[in-house]
């Protein structure tokens, strides 16, 4: 076992990006060493860093590595710079949002799956929300017809064959299955596939990242596997909680860019205007309802 800048190095690498995190950061921290018997370099990048402060000291305290940014480059770009910070013989790397804990072994699950077929590329606990129920973590890669249909009509009709599709039959969430994509929210990715792809495509400055990484990583032949074995809580997105109507429109943006660039080329023009009114009507009723209930 080796060091690097006082961390210890190992099969496993843990990143989460922190903006403001210090409230959630610390109990993050303190569930990993009971989620694997390996050793692990932690890796905090700091989207807003204040040297001496909170967040620089939770690091210290638990031997991480903290990694100030110079700017705001958001999830998938703070999530780049922190798996380039782990060392070089690092295999599989936990990308995670800093409001979750770790089940004890939960990251050990994860590895034993992974370790049954080299073609898994990455691997996804069952994510609980803080009041128990379960978080549909694992899903289909949206189409034109799952993807457009889940959006216009999932808060209408929320049974609708459209939102079943592309939810990958959450009904029976608690059996192992392939799935699209994994949530960003916690999934333990393996280092050389990440590298292959290029990791995060930093046009997603927030939200869709991760729907990107598994519609890449699949198309590259590597598979995304749901592994309900191992469990974590996310206790919500702290950061965005006092700007639900801008995140709502950057949310619809990050679906956009994702759809635009799945369906991109000329002939493929008319689908992309008609995708991108209806991603903007929507973000616009949505909108508008917020700023209703908040009068």
């Amino acid at each position: 076992m080796t060091e690097v800048d006082g961390a210890r190095t190992g099969r496993v690498g843990i990143v989460t990006v922190s903006y403001g995190s210090e409230a959630v950061l610390g109990a993050f921290l303190e569930s990993l060493p009971a989620a694997s018997a390996h050793p692990m370099t932690v890796v905090i990048a700091d989207n807003k860093p204040e040297p001496g402060g909170p967040v620089q000291e939770l690091a210290e305290k638990h031997g991480a590595i903290w990694l100030p940014m110079d700017d705001n480059v958001g999830y998938g770009g703070g999530m780049n710079a922190g798996v380039e910070r782990l060392p070089a013989d690092t295999e599989w790397v936990l990308v995670s949002n800093p409001d979750v804990a770790l089940a004890p072994g939960s990251i050990d699950s994860l590895l034993e799956t992974a370790d049954e077929d080299p073609a898994i590329g990455a691997i996804g606990p069952a994510v609980y929300n803080s009041d128990g129920t379960l978080y549909p973590s694992a899903r289909a890669v949206p189409s034109l017809r799952t993807g457009v249909g889940h959006a216009m009509f999932f808060n209408l009709w929320p049974g609708n064959p459209w939102s079943r599709r592309y939810r990958n039959d959450w009904d029976g969430a608690q059996s192992r299955r392939d799935a699209g994509w994994l949530s960003g929210s916690c999934q333990l990715v393996r280092k050389s596939a990440f590298d292959e792809v290029g990791g995060f495509d930093p046009d997603y400055f927030m939200y869709f990242e991760d729907v990107d990484l598994g519609y890449r990583l699949g198309k590259a032949g590597y598979r995304n596997v749901y592994q309900p074995g191992a469990s974590v809580t996310h206790t919500g997105a702290h950061s965005t909680t006092t700007e639900s109507a801008r995140m709502i429109s950057v949310h619809h943006d990050s679906a956009r860019t994702f759809l635009n660039k799945k369906y991109s080329g000329p002939l493929m023009w008319p689908v992309r205007v008609t995708l991108t009114m209806g991603l903007s009507l929507r973000s616009a009723l949505i909108r508008r309802r917020l700023n209703k209930q908040g009068d």
